[in-house]
């Protein structure tokens, strides 16, 4: 593993380095590391008062399309029931469709990341987005349960390359001292997403003839409205800079390339570990939510209406938390503050999966801020660990092969969950003890991510443009900055307006 400075903040990591001095001194700077740096904290509307107009805009498409992004995957999650009886199939057969989802995701992170590192930001995000309206109308469509299954895992491929365009697009350009309550704000589209779905759910799901169908039909419109937005909207400046260094090697694609075995050469072993870590954070989300509605309706016997209160506060627990913990992270250090976090929500674990009375209410609202409170360090965490030249494809992928290594948690909790019946509710339908299963399963993923957090490496305050990039340099044979002249009054009033393109 490599070592990192992050008092002062470390503006150029080093590469990965095996010599027994240099691991020797990684492993004993871990505990000193993570102690809270106490950097002074800024007034965080000052902070959002540093991004321009182009900075601002590049954040909301990135947040508007992560947040629908979320509807989508979270349309199955709340319809489980349903979906289950219109196919004669149990919740837990049902539950392989959002498995299937997390498992393509990957395949979907590593073609649209490396499109979205080569050929820029926005094309490739407006080919997701078009995916999405084809992928949800079909879903709606569906007439049998091996139609369902093939439909969404091809929307796991769409919904994988998302996350790391939507990553760049929103962070790369965007002032240091501000990045992590953006990086916070933006994971929430998440959190907002879960939550529009549980709102949009209790109001189109069974409430005409046509029973779920109509939630998936409706989720196919806004990425149309999403899809205008982009392209009213330039390449990110720190694209451009990378490409004007491209083209002054003489070859885009040749340089491109060359950069990606440099980078895979001495990040290696950094790669290896963000997947590890998106693994436990996925394991986190999915393990306490996926299957939370499910036990809420069948172990607890709450009606629809409870069902979807409980959910909106969860999910407004989870907005306020994941832009408080991210801008947290700015002040205290991104490991930290995961830590901490993450101590909070073991905690609470009990309170949230035992209570059966209206109390859970509580308990959902701050388990979800320590949940999405981890995550909202995560974007900015994966921007400043992965090398420049992949960044979309190793934030993207390392995300989605964490989602591949979870895929299963929602399968694992239901089935582990029928080994522990309930008495039979009404009508006879089987209940089972699905809190049990889940306070157990998130205690475990809890220890796991304190613990590789706890080993692993901080960039905080990392430069993103092209000029900082050594493995842009040692691609190329030539310094970047030489090539990136100083922006003139032309480019700077660019990036201050917006550049309709």
């Amino acid at each position: 593993m490599s070592e990192e400075k992050t008092r002062p903040v470390s503006r150029n990591p080093r590469p990965v380095s095996f010599t027994s001095e240099s691991i020797g001194r990684y492993v004993a700077t871990r505990f000193s590391t993570i102690l809270p740096v106490f950097d002074p904290a800024p007034n965080p509307i000052r902070l959002l008062g540093l991004l321009n107009l182009q900075q601002w805009l590049f954040f909301l498409v990135a947040f508007f399309a992560w947040s629908w992004d979320a509807f989508d995957f979270f349309t199955v999650s709340l319809t489980v029931t349903d979906l289950a009886k219109e196919f004669g199939r149990t919740n837990s057969d049902i539950t392989w469709g959002i498995t299937l989802v997390l498992m393509f995701r990957s395949v979907g992170s590593t073609i649209f990341g490396i499109a979205s590192d080569r050929y820029g930001r926005k094309w490739p995000f407006v080919v997701n987005n078009i995916l999405f309206i084809i992928l949800e109308l079909a879903t709606g469509f569906c007439q049998n349960f091996k139609q369902f299954l093939a439909v969404r895992a091809l929307f796991g491929v769409a919904m994988g390359g998302l996350y790391g365009n939507a990553a760049a697009t929103a962070l790369e350009d965007c002032p240091e001292e501000a990045r992590g309550i953006v990086s916070g704000m933006l994971q929430q589209g998440y959190a907002f997403g879960y939550l529009l779905a549980t709102a949009f759910a209790r109001g189109l799901v069974n409430t005409t003839s046509h029973g779920w169908r109509p939630l998936f039909w409706f989720g196919a419109c806004p990425p149309v409205l999403i899809i205008i937005f982009r392209l009213c909207l330039p390449e990110t400046l720190a694209f451009r800079e990378r490409e004007r260094v491209r083209k002054a090697h003489g070859s885009l694609a040749g340089t491109f390339v060359s950069e990606g075995k440099v980078a895979l050469k001495r990040h290696w072993v950094l790669l290896v570990y963000m997947v590890l870590l998106m693994a436990g954070f996925n394991f986190m989300s999915h393990g306490s939510q996926d299957l939370y509605p499910t036990m809420l309706q069948n172990q607890y016997k709450f009606n629809p209406n409870r069902v979807t209160v409980t959910q909106v506060v969860a999910n407004l627990g989870a907005l306020l938390g994941g832009t408080s913990v991210g801008y947290c992270s700015q002040i205290f250090g991104r490991r930290f503050s995961i830590v901490f976090i993450c101590i909070i929500g073991g905690a609470l674990l009990y309170p949230y999966t035992y209570t059966s009375s209206n109390a859970i209410i509580a308990a959902a609202f701050f388990e979800q801020f320590c949940v999405q409170g981890a995550w909202g360090v995560i974007p900015i965490h994966l921007m400043e660990l992965s090398p420049g030249a992949i960044r979309t494809f190793v934030v993207g992928t390392s995300y989605q092969l964490g989602n591949l290594a979870s895929s299963a948690s929602s399968t694992i909790e239901a089935k582990i969950g029928e080994r522990f019946p309930l008495p039979p509710g009404p009508k006879g339908v089987h209940r089972y003890q699905y809190g049990k299963v889940i306070c157990i399963f998130l205690g475990c993923v809890y220890i796991y991510v304190i613990a590789l957090t706890f080993i692993g490496p901080e960039y905080r305050g990392r430069a993103m443009d092209a000029k900082e990039d050594d493995d842009l340099a040692i691609a190329t044979g030539m310094n970047p900055a030489d090539v990136l002249k100083p922006i003139g009054d032309d480019e700077k009033e660019t990036t201050r307006n917006v550049e309709v393109v």
